[in-house]
């Protein structure tokens, strides 16, 4: 068995990448296999944190300090392993996608990056504008802040999705040893099948409803929930689905 997980996947190619691949994509891995979609994760299903007294507590931090931990650090980790790669001898490799992808998610990073930076006030009662109203781009629904919701959830979503094709590419082009196969395999299946528990608990909850609780004359409970799968939680109990993506 031990034989098996530190043999490489294709048997008729060797495992000898050097040093500045190895640790490329090895910081790639923990950035973008590991923090973020930890990250998403947990921004998705605990905008109501755990023993939370929803709705009498309002804007529990633990979702948002977590999301930006995880993928700030993703995008340090993924500058470093940027460098390592660029920094390397010319290297003889595989024909495959995997540079092409790579450069891709990197530019949805800096989507990401640059739209959080763009996305507006907060307003509401934590965060009231200067004039001491509860105005902002988010409490009030404004379009610059719909515009971040779709781009940021949207542009989110598919680096996620492309960054395991990429990580998987890569792995296949360096010929990487069965153990590391299996343990993404384990981490994103382990990911999923919670995921699909907490789903179906109705844990996926708009973010502005946890933030701001269920009155329906707020400017933003007007409003369908944005993100697929995502649920409102109504004054009555009943949950109600959003539609976009």
């Amino acid at each position: 068995m031990l034989d098996w997980l530190a043999a490489p996947m294709d048997t008729s190619r060797l495992h000898d990448v050097g040093w500045h691949l190895s640790w490329h994509a090895r910081f790639m891995v923990v950035s973008w296999g590991v923090l973020v979609p930890l990250g998403i994760f947990i921004a998705r299903y605990f905008k109501i944190a755990p023993g939370q007294n929803w709705p009498e507590t309002l804007d529990h931090h633990f979702w948002w300090n977590t999301h930006r931990i995880c993928q700030y650090s993703a995008c340090v980790l993924m500058v470093v392993g940027l460098w390592f790669i660029r920094s390397a001898p010319p290297l003889t490799t595989i024909p495959g996608p995997h540079q092409f992808l790579g450069w891709t998610v990197l530019a949805l990073a800096m989507v990401q990056l640059t739209g959080g930076l763009l996305r507006g006030t907060k307003g509401g009662p934590t965060e009231p504008a200067p004039d001491g109203s509860l105005h902002g781009d988010h409490y009030d629904m404004t379009p610059r802040r719909l515009v971040f919701e779709y781009a940021h959830k949207g542009a989110g979503y598919l680096a996620l999705l492309l960054s395991i094709a990429t990580i998987l590419s890569g792995l296949w082009q360096a010929n990487a040893p069965n153990w590391m196969w299996l343990s993404l395999a384990l981490w994103w299946g382990g990911l999923g099948i919670v995921s699909l528990v907490l789903q179906s608990r109705g844990m996926a909850v708009d973010t502005y409803q946890a933030i701001w609780g269920p009155d329906p004359t707020l400017p933003g409970n007007r409003r369908k929930p944005i993100g697929l799968g995502v649920h409102r939680i109504s004054p009555n109990g009943q949950r109600a689905r959003g539609t976009d993506s």
